[in-house]
């Protein structure tokens, strides 16, 4: 069977599978790649993993096209992503209104899962946040890293901990059982993160890329896109 290969942010993993079986029956082709942080699928791209599509934040792919590995006209914009907390379904909700909320939240939390702080776009917000807060070395036994969100949020569901907390992109907590969103960060801790969707120029299936990307940002999939996390970019710039 043919495969699409794809390398994307774990933020697009979810609507990405939704949209497969359409896809298939559209074009034929399967889709194939990986889901992780955004520099690491950067990376990969760039040390020459095979990929027809890449997914991810505009401003990583800026650079990718400036080095020659994204077709610039390609380039589509699937919508904005929050980084939010999560907590358990068995768990309450933890409302926070300010920084000084997030900061005791944080500290009451016997363990905080994260996605990798150097490679992904929440994990390295949540690291700056912790040192902006003051309580980075406080916290620092605390945390649990994972390769990326969606994993993290799966430790998260099975977690034993007495009052465990999330945070990452809200997509990768829609899309994992076990868990949910607790809320938005609060303001001057906030992160929007904008995803586009491109070509690359070594695609062995560049028209079928390009069908994907169309199916991905099609006007009648804005509720779907909506379910999956995803909020129209002018939302944010208006």
């Amino acid at each position: 069977m043919t495969s699409l290969n794809i390398l994307s942010g774990g933020a697009a993993q979810e609507l990405v599978r939704s949209l497969a079986p359409m896809f298939k029956e559209q074009t034929g082709f399967d889709i194939d790649g990986e889901f992780g942080a955004v520099g690491a699928m950067a990376e990969r791209l760039r040390r020459g993993t095979a990929a027809d599509i890449v997914i991810l934040t505009a401003a990583i792919m800026a650079k990718l096209i400036e080095e020659g590995l994204i077709v610039r006209s390609s380039i589509s914009e699937l919508g904005t992503v929050e980084t939010a907390l999560a907590v358990r379904t068995r768990d309450p909700k933890t409302s926070i209104k300010d920084a000084s909320g997030l900061r005791e939240a944080l500290l009451a939390s016997d363990a905080i899962f994260l996605p990798d702080t150097t490679a992904s776009t929440a994990g390295m917000h949540v690291a700056k946040i912790l040192e902006q807060l003051g309580i980075a070395s406080q916290v620092a036994a605390r945390l649990n890293i994972f390769p990326n969100g969606a994993t993290a949020m799966r430790h998260l569901a099975d977690s034993g901990a007495r009052r465990p907390i999330g945070c990452t992109q809200s997509t990768e907590i829609i899309g994992t059982e076990g868990v949910m969103l607790s809320g938005s960060l609060p303001p001057g801790c906030e992160l929007a993160t904008v995803y586009t969707a491109g070509v690359t120029t070594h695609a062995g299936f560049s028209l079928q890329a390009e069908q994907l990307i169309g199916l991905l940002t099609a006007a009648d999939q804005k509720q779907l896109r909506y379910e999956a996390g995803f909020r129209d970019v002018k939302e944010y710039r208006d």
